[in-house]
Formats: C-alpha cells, structure tokens, sequence
C-alpha cells in the first residue's frame, strides 16, 4: 500500500505546532510518510517575529521519510493556502492527508487514514474521511468502527484527487441553493448551522475553505466518513486561531490504544447516529445564536443612547 502524502500548512504559532507535529512523530507510520509544510507569510511587520519562530522550528523536524518546505512569500490567508496547496499535492500524489496547526493525533492516526482512503476509494458516495470524531455518544449495538455521515470535518482528514477536484469553492449554484428550500434543507442534514455559514462565505463575512469543502458532500450526494473514536484533539480552541472561539465543547479523550483497523466497506448511514449528531449541533448553535441575539440587541441599546 503506498501511502498518501501528509500535508501540514502553519502559520505563527510556535506552541500549537510543536504539539501537533511531536504527536504526528509518534504515528506509527510518520517514518514512512513524507511531509509537506506549507508556511504561509506574515501579515505585518508586527506578527513578523512570531512568524519567523514558527519556520525557523520546521526546519528542524525529522522523522519522517522526507520533508519538504514551501514558505509563502507574502501572505495567502488559511483558506486560499489550503487550496492551492491541497490541489498541488494531491494532484500529484492522487489522495493526502491534510492537517493544520492544532491538531493532536493519536498514534494510529496514519495507520486509520491510510487504510480507509484504501478501503474505500471506489466507494463514491464517501467523499472524505475524518480522523477527527465530535464528542458524542456512539449507540451500545453499533458495532462498526466507522460510520458515515452528512457533515464534513477539517481537523485531520483525508481526500481523494477526484473528489477534490469535485469542488466548486467559486460556488456557481449559490444563487440556486438560496432560493431554495429543499437544498438548504438538504445541506443542513449535516447540522443546522451549515447553510448559516456557506451565506456568510458568500457574503463576505468570512472567507472559510471548509464551509464550501462541507457543501461539496452535499452537492455530490455523498458523506463524510470518521472513526467510531475520535484519532485527533483539537487544542486551538483558545483563541488563537482562524474561525476557533474558545471553547471546550468540542474536545474530546484519546484512546492511543484505539486502532480501527478492521474496516467494513459497506459501512451505510445509521439513523440513530444521525439523530445523535444532529442534535449535538443544536446545542452550541442555541448558545450561539443567543449570544449573537443579545450583542445586536446592546448595540441598538448603545446608538439610542448615543443619539440623546
């Protein structure tokens, strides 16, 4: 079995990129995996120092079969990065493995990637695998260690070259999904916030990568495969990076002795799971949504006062 390369983009924080790249060492397969790390530029000449620390460490990674380094001349920002990076790569290689900065692994990691993006590339209808799994409760009689699912997850995942190539990140048929309930309804499967964030993309409020990676399954009919157990920790919910409130409701325990290695191909949706997972994405999304609610409602407060 070949494997699939490993794609790593960082950008200016030292601390969460030692985390993520010491636990990828310890994958069972870091030796015979080669490494790409793309750094991307700083912004201004005052991130300018926490930028150059970052670099001058991925210089001095090893452990791995080969390691190649592509440091940005200016700055491309997280989503335009992933993209002509990922593309480059997987073009190349025909399937990848994809990280960022803050992203902790378990030892079997590599082993789960590369097994499933074996397993089942003729499988159309899944679309990526997660190694990433969100906290929630797996039913006592499922058996599988992996399941399927509407939603997409960018903490450590991998993809095929004709998958990714699939994706329209212009997102030509925005204008039809938005007059449309049906669609929105359709992508929403995946979690109620989903079409929330693909408006907010297309507004311009955000520039995310993932949102329209995320509507990619739903346009291609197809899923997002994880593991029963969570193989990533997620430890950039502190504010330190892109789109990442702090937060703890997305962190989950890793079982470094959890290796998935049995893996069934006709793995096919569980509708208690997607039960269970649709309703994990309500509660922060009620939380949020409340909190967005109440900022709006001081600000009305603040330019009336403001006016007498």
């Amino acid at each position: 079995m070949s494997l699939a390369p490993i794609v790593l983009f960082v950008y200016n924080r030292l601390w969460h990129t030692k985390q993520t790249v010491e636990a990828l060492q310890k994958n069972e397969l870091a030796s015979e995996s080669e490494l790409y790390i793309y750094c991307d530029n700083s912004k201004n000449a005052e991130g300018r120092k926490s930028v150059d620390e970052v670099r001058n460490y991925v210089d001095s990674i090893v452990g791995f079969k080969k390691v190649t380094i592509i440091k940005r001349e200016k700055n491309w920002g997280l989503a335009d990065s992933i993209i002509d990076g990922v593309t480059s790569i997987v073009n190349k290689y025909g399937k990848i493995v994809v990280f960022e900065d803050d992203l902790v692994t378990s030892p079997y990691f590599l082993n789960f990637m590369n097994n499933a993006l074996t397993v089942y590339e003729n499988r159309q209808d899944i679309f990526s695998i997660s190694g990433y799994t969100y906290p929630f409760s797996i039913p006592e009689n499922y058996a599988s260690n992996t399941f399927i699912f509407y939603r997409s997850s960018s903490w450590g995942w991998a993809i095929w070259k004709d998958r990714w190539n699939r994706i329209d990140f212009d997102v030509a048929d925005y204008d039809i999904a938005l007059h449309s309930r049906k669609l929105q309804e359709k992508f929403n499967r995946g979690g109620a916030d989903l079409f929330d964030m693909l408006r907010k993309q297309m507004n311009g409020e955000m520039n995310s990568w993932a949102i329209r990676y995320a509507f990619s399954h739903s346009t291609n009919d197809a899923f997002g495969l994880f593991p029963s157990k969570s193989l990533v920790q997620n430890i950039g919910h502190d504010n330190s990076g892109t789109h990442c409130e702090k937060t703890s409701i997305w962190n989950v325990e890793l079982d470094d002795k959890f290796y998935p290695e049995d893996l069934e191909l006709d793995v096919s949706l569980n509708h208690e799971i997607v039960s269970r997972l649709q309703n994990k994405f309500k509660q922060p999304l009620l939380k949020n949504s409340n909190s967005r609610k109440w900022k709006r409602m001081l600000k009305k407060l603040l330019q009336f006062l403001n006016r007498q």
